[in-house]
């Protein structure tokens, strides 16, 4: 195997690893810091969290983010909780233990080095954001509750209702806009990074899009931060944001940065399913709700009833069944198979029969009698104790249940909810090291962007953790590692001939795009694409299907670029045009998530091909010929060359996957 990538993980015992690195790190000197100046793309919570802390440090930062305010990146989306090693429960928690319960999540395709170092800042990450007023959930005593989440047997999830990813970004945005107002910052909203600018082998700038005015702007800065999140809207459908894209990422990858590890997608189980072709989005409903909630089906095919009328004895609780040690709480590439089997199998609910009954009745009823005994009530009715257990599952999950209840009609205190598995997350990515550092010197990416921490499958909870951890707590320590060499180089003028060149060649791919003067719309292909990526390297893939996506993608990059119509003109404000760049990005990424998938002949976590898997239907995986991260690069149209990083398990016994 081929060692051209170097991760730069520290020597020594995993739990010393960290301390050891920050304790022997160049640091660049506070009147130095000054004149460095960074640029951050993207300000969602790894974006926030790093803009905030370093321009607290006295760097110099530029910030840019294509909503109308950070407060509208898609971290604001994420419902139910952040994960974190305090062990508050007293049940059996520790850093190893989370260490451990991600590494296995993530079926042994993670980094150990990354991963340990996550799981020590974890706890870090809750005490900053208490102390900017984070509104946790506390328990009666006044300590932070905790609930659970897949993949793991301990409670060391933080939530803030079913709005935490909202509370943990304003904490954040808090400490940005304080950088802001004291000049620190430098804030470009409704700015789109369009390209990397390359200077001597280093990424030394951007060239940014101003959304409203339709004019490129040249950024110079002497590191660039991705962290513009993962590229699930390559299927169309997902849970992501409208706006969310790869491209950002995608222009760092043509540059020479390697993409790690793209057919890794995440799709999580409990969704609202969907309702027709007219849809362009799809709703997330928290993982959270598998902790209190029951997941079924009927155990008779194609059963019409509703499910208040199926009797507890006809029920299937699949999962509980299934896999008896975690039940609901298995992981989420585990919980959307399942569904999926029991679906393709004829015992799907619902008119479009593709959903599975989440249902609330056994948790009102348990939560009803506990408030029933705290009151010293001996005889309550049915009624009272469905009222009292409501009043409970309304203060833990009652923003869910509302939004639920808005999109599709139904009341899900009074009846179960319909769920369907859909694309959520990516834990593919930019490759980094363990600075953070793509193979490009001075570009890192962060949070989302990146593949590092979650493997082939990400445990619930643990993206907030990692944004959070990546922004505040290790690339204020990782950047000097890069930066303390630059502190010679003065600010390079935007007038340099690399500046100049990125700009024209960002400008001829717009009139290109302007001047095809088609018939079929961004939307259109993009809606095309999607049902590739879906049907044919979506929650199942094969050889034949990711063969025939390949030359099926190939076939509508060429129509795509012989008959997109775009309306309205480059030099003013043009959503549709904004939408065709990113199309054009998520067509060519698609190619390579399908070429990834089927290079890898194995099943592991998120990535399930068909061909591998054991006699009950589980992943198998192939350690002894896939146990890499497949970092790719790019090598001009439709080619790329595999770089492979092979994993080494030092302090984790690798095992097949058991959650039963």
């Amino acid at each position: 195997m081929s060692n051209k990538l170097d991760a730069k993980i520290p020597e020594g015992p995993i739990s010393d690893k960290w301390t050891k690195y920050r304790s022997t790190v160049p640091l660049v000197n506070p009147a130095n810091k000054r004149s460095l100046e960074i640029i951050v793309v993207g300000t969602g919570l790894a974006g926030a969290s790093a803009a905030a802390t370093l321009a607290e440090m006295g760097y110099k930062v530029k910030a840019f983010c294509f909503q109308d305010s950070p407060r509208r990146a898609h971290s604001i989306a994420a419902q139910g909780g952040i994960n974190a090693a305090k062990n508050y429960q007293n049940d059996g928690d520790s850093v190893y233990r989370l260490f451990y319960d991600t590494i296995k999540g993530g079926d042994y395709r993670a980094r150990e080095g990354n991963v340990h170092r996550l799981a020590e800042v974890s706890g870090s990450i809750i005490d900053q954001c208490v102390a900017q007023g984070v509104p946790f959930a506390r328990e009666y005593g006044g300590l932070l509750s905790n609930r659970s989440f897949g993949g793991t047997q301990v409670q060391r999830t933080f939530y803030a209702a079913g709005q935490t990813g909202q509370q943990l970004l304003l904490g954040a945005y808090s400490g940005l806009e304080r950088q802001v107002g004291i000049g620190n910052v430098t804030m470009y909203t409704r700015h789109e990074m369009l390209d990397v600018v390359m200077i001597d082998g280093k990424a030394r700038g951007i060239i940014a899009k101003n959304l409203v005015t339709g004019e490129l702007e040249r950024h110079f800065g002497h590191a660039v931060l991705l962290c513009t999140g993962g590229y699930g809207n390559v299927f169309y459908l997902s849970t992501n944001a409208m706006g969310s894209n790869v491209t950002a990422a995608w222009k760092a990858h043509k540059k020479g940065a390697n993409f790690a590890n793209p057919c890794y997608t995440q799709i999580h189980p409990t969704c609202i399913p969907v309702s027709g072709d007219h849809q362009s989005k799809l709703t997330l409903m928290s993982e959270s709700l598998r902790n209190d909630g029951r997941i079924w089906v009927p155990k008779k095919k194609d059963d019409k009833r509703a499910g208040n009328d199926i009797p507890e004895e006809e029920r299937d609780y699949y999962l509980e069944r299934r896999y008896p040690a975690f039940g609901n709480l298995v992981p989420r590439d585990i919980a959307s198979r399942a569904a999926k089997e029991r679906c393709d199998a004829g015992y799907g609910v619902g008119a479009s029969k593709m959903a599975v009954f989440l249902d609330y009745a056994s948790a009102i009823d348990r939560y009803g009698k506990i408030e029933a005994n705290k009151k010293n009530m001996h005889n309550p009715s049915k009624e009272e104790i469905r009222e009292m257990g409501k009043a409970v599952v309304k203060e833990k999950y009652g923003n869910l249940f509302d939004m639920y209840k808005q999109i599709t009609g139904e009341d899900p205190y009074e009846v179960p909810m319909r769920i369907y598995p859909a694309v959520h997350y990516t834990m593919g990515g930019l490759w980094v090291d363990y600075n953070l550092m793509t193979n490009v010197p001075g570009l890192y990416a962060l949070g989302e962007a990146n593949f590092s921490d979650h493997g082939a499958n990400r445990l619930g909870a643990s993206a907030l953790m990692q944004g959070l951890a990546d922004g505040y707590f290790v690339i204020p320590y990782t950047i000097g590692s890069y930066l303390s060499s630059e502190i010679r180089t003065k600010s390079i003028p935007t007038d340099h001939p690399a500046f100049v060149e990125a700009e024209k060649a960002v400008q001829e791919r717009i009139n290109k795009l302007i001047n095809i003067k088609g018939k079929q719309s961004p939307e259109s292909f993009h809606k095309r694409l999607g049902k590739i990526m879906w049907d044919k390297c979506g929650m199942a893939r094969n050889a034949k299907g990711l063969q025939e996506a390949i030359v099926e993608i190939q076939a509508l990059k060429k129509e795509f670029w012989s008959d997109l119509r775009i309306l309205g003109d480059a030099d003013e404000f043009n959503p549709e045009l904004d939408k065709a760049g990113r199309v054009a990005d998520f067509i060519e990424l698609g190619e390579l998530m399908c070429v990834d998938a089927l290079n890898r002949n194995e099943s592991c976590g998120g990535h399930f091909r068909e061909e591998y898997q054991t006699e009950e239907g589980e992943a198998l995986r192939d350690d002894e010929n896939y146990m890499y991260v497949a970092a790719w690069e790019y090598e001009g149209e439709s080619k790329w060359s595999l770089n492979p990083e092979p994993l080494i398990y030092e302090n984790i016994k690798i095992a097949q996957r058991s959650y039963k």
